[in-house]
């Protein structure tokens, strides 16, 4: 991997990763909400995942990392069951995406380090 790759990619891992975490805990307050409040729930949850999916794709242009593909096809598919009014389900998606990114940024890192350019 080259220099620039793997700062970009372990850059963008980091970014995505809390924004897996604000998604998912987005979906499970969701869950706990009465109905009449589910609605803007769900629209917060739709903007948080748009936003998400544009930093996974800025990342798998800039990286030219086909990992991060596998990621915005997982939120994707996150992104269909929020629109289909099932965010009580997409926590599988956010999990699986998630550790895609942590091997992500683990791989950049330990490229990184054997570089010497970060301990």
């Amino acid at each position: 991997m080259q220099t620039k790759q793997a700062i970009i990619s372990f850059s963008q891992s980091e970014k995505v990763k809390s924004g897996l975490i604000w998604c998912t805990h987005c979906a499970q307050i969701i869950q706990n909400l009465s109905p009449p409040e589910q609605p803007g729930g769900l629209r917060l949850l739709q903007s948080l995942l748009a936003g998400l999916v544009n930093e996974v794709q800025l990342a798998a242009h800039a990286s030219g990392d086909a990992i991060w593909l596998e990621v915005d096809k997982l939120l994707n598919n996150a992104r269909v069951m929020v629109d289909s009014g099932v965010a009580h389900d997409v926590e599988y998606h956010f999990t699986q995406a998630l550790s895609q990114v942590n091997r992500i940024g683990q791989k950049a890192m330990t490229d990184l380090i054997e570089k010497g350019l970060l301990n």
